[in-house]
């Protein structure tokens, strides 16, 4: 897998795991990758990977039963929305917003391009 440098890859690897979660493709009390299989999945140094479970872990967004491995948590998707929506609010859309004043792009332009895209077009 490929990772961008300019955030650390375990916080890259916990944002893969929360995108799964959100997706539906990993479901709340299922069992998800031992964090050697996950590592290798990724093709990562497990201790890496770990770091990313134990920050999930922190977070209440995944749980470990003893001898059976890691866990969904109840709630979870729930819970990454609402920390991804703040994420969102204070770090995205002020760039965004600095974006649109400067190029000059309406409310009514943005709102056409997020239109186009949730109806898969390329917004132009």
């Amino acid at each position: 897998m490929r990772f961008k440098d300019n955030k650390a890859i375990y916080l890259q690897i916990a944002d893969l795991l929360c995108d799964d979660i959100l997706h539906q493709k990993l479901l709340e009390d299922e069992r998800i990758p031992s964090v050697r299989e996950y590592a290798s999945q990724v093709e990562v140094n497990a201790n890496t990977c770990a770091r990313a479970y134990d920050l999930l872990q922190n977070q209440d967004i995944i749980y470990t039963k003893r001898g059976l491995g890691y866990f969904v948590s109840v709630g979870a998707k729930s819970a990454i929305q609402k920390m991804k929506r703040k994420e969102f609010m204070d770090e995205t859309l002020p760039d965004v917003a600095r974006q649109m004043v400067s190029l000059n792009i309406s409310m009514d332009e943005l709102t056409q391009g997020i239109i186009k895209y949730q109806s898969g077009q390329s917004p132009k």
